[in-house]
């Protein structure tokens, strides 16, 4: 079984705080990560051991359901959760990271980083099938990371009105 770890980072423009508020709102991972076409089932606000539930994009047309569990949280610095409905990737694990950085103008920003952690058997297929989909994966966690900056000033510019 062959495991592979991708990892983006991207810096997000609102304090490391405001990121993780919206980020712990397992209820509004659709507003904002690229694959998530709705959120099914969720608890709020991550809590340890508590699961949520997505109806996904995978690769290209193809849908799927998914289920995660909340694994780790180190407030404003860490979040890891496991996921299954991804065949034929096993052992999803998603880690968020976050550290407070300076924006161009000295601003509050945040640096996050989005990794994904993963097994996929099926020896030379999986091989294969794991150069197909990891452009993808990384496109989309770009796009995640994107989202989240692009809702933050939205919410920010309603806010500030």
């Amino acid at each position: 079984m062959n495991k592979y770890v991708v990892t983006e980072k991207a810096v997000v423009d609102a304090p490391v705080e405001r990121v993780w508020e919206v980020v712990s709102r397992t209820d509004r991972y659709a507003e904002w990560v690229a694959g998530a076409i709705e959120v099914t089932d969720h608890h709020g606000i991550a809590t340890v051991g508590r699961t949520y539930a997505e109806h996904n994009r995978t690769l290209g047309p193809l849908r799927t359901r998914s289920v995660w569990t909340v694994r780790e949280i180190e407030p404003m610095r860490r979040r890891v959760d496991t996921g299954t409905g991804f065949a034929p990737l096993r052992d999803v694990t998603n880690v968020f990271e976050f550290q407070s950085v300076k924006g161009p103008q000295g601003e509050d920003a945040t640096e996050m980083t989005y990794q994904v952690e993963y097994t996929m058997g099926l020896g030379p297929l999986g091989l294969l099938l794991d150069c197909i989909q990891q452009p993808a994966m990384r496109a989309g966690m770009r796009t995640s990371m994107a989202n989240l900056d692009t809702l933050l000033r939205s919410e920010n510019s309603t806010a500030a009105r």
